[in-house]
């Protein structure tokens, strides 16, 4: 019993100073290992931003790589949707612009319904930038003939001259060569437009030797083909009068007309196959005029002493033209159509 309490006192005793001297060790440890911690934490803690702050910047830039990466991808996508929209867009207009074309060309079919008429395209064109003179790709295979009249936009065109299987030249009024027997719509008083390439350069034809004896021809006039031309068809429209002006002589007048018709941006056309017939009796007789299929047309000559006579009579009328201003006699030396 004693040598168990006394064991018992020795372990109470051994654990106690065991108690103590861990409570010393831990004060003097903290004591002198205080400094060597602080001087530690200020050495590693920057180290360790550091570390934090590249280990962010190497994840962002990852990441960022990754997205540009996918970003260029949409951006490649979606940059050949936007060129194959602008390239359906550009069609779509495209074609707007023709079945636009082709509605005034089956407008203008209708509105010169009793004539025989078919479509072409012009494939080519004279140098300059007016179609002066154009070639299309309807000929002779097509029924079309020397000739015959060519409409556009809303009237009257040109004049075929020569004609292949395929194809036909068209000199256009415009040309310099052209003079067209016209007439006033709402006068019926005749007049000749005349072809002036220089003048097109401002919009107009040129509109010479009108005869108004009453003056009641205005600014805005109706101007149609006349009825006494030799080749042209009856009423085609050809422009509206814009400026009109007294002749020299006091007799005849002289001016501008807008065109019908756009001469620098042809593309389609009709031909009208119907042709006009001229068919002359004599010098001072009416002359008759009428419509048949192309295939008919003819040209009467006049007699021998007839033709004298209107030679003797055109000759006074030569003589008279001299004292007319350049340009009326520019357009008598042509003689219209």
């Amino acid at each position: 019993m004693n040598q168990n309490q006394k064991k018992g006192k020795t372990a109470l005793i051994v654990l106690t100073i065991i108690c103590i001297l861990l409570i010393g060790m831990s004060i003097v440890g903290s004591q002198m290992t205080g400094p060597i911690t602080g001087f530690t934490g200020y050495i590693i803690t920057p180290i360790q931003k550091g570390m934090n702050s590249l280990g962010a910047f190497l994840s962002g830039f990852s990441t960022n790589m990754t997205d540009a990466a996918a970003l260029r991808e949409e951006n490649a996508r979606l940059q050949a949707q936007v060129d194959t929209l602008t390239e359906e867009n550009s069609k779509l207009v495209l074609n707007k612009e023709e079945l636009d074309r082709l509605q005034e060309l089956l407008s203008l079919k209708e509105q010169y319904s009793d004539y025989d008429t078919v479509g072409a395209r012009v494939i080519s064109k004279g140098s300059g930038n007016w179609f002066s003179s154009f070639t299309i790709d309807k000929g002779s295979n097509d029924g079309i003939t020397t000739d015959c009249n060519v409409m556009a936009g809303a009237g009257l065109c040109g004049i075929v001259t020569a004609v292949g299987p395929n194809w036909a030249r068209v000199r256009a009024i415009i040309d310099d060569n052209s003079n067209v027997s016209a007439m006033i719509s709402t006068t019926s008083d005749t007049c000749i437009i005349a072809g002036n390439l220089r003048l097109i350069d401002e919009g107009t034809l040129s509109l010479v030797k009108l005869t108004d004896d009453n003056n009641h021809v205005h600014v805005g006039d109706k101007v149609v083909t006349s009825n006494i031309s030799e080749k042209f068809l009856p009423g085609i429209l050809i422009g509206y009068i814009s400026e009109l002006n007294n002749d020299s002589n006091n007799l005849t007048k002289s001016g501008t007309v807008n065109p019908a018709v756009d001469f620098k941006h042809l593309q389609e056309v009709l031909v009208i196959r119907t042709k006009k017939v001229y068919v002359a009796e004599n010098a001072d007789a009416s002359q008759e005029v009428q419509t048949e299929a192309p295939d008919t047309t003819t040209l009467t000559a006049p007699r021998a002493e007839d033709a004298a006579a209107a030679a003797e009579a055109s000759g006074e009328q030569n003589a008279e033209g001299g004292q007319q201003e350049g340009g009326e006699d520019t357009a008598g030396e042509g003689g219209a159509e």
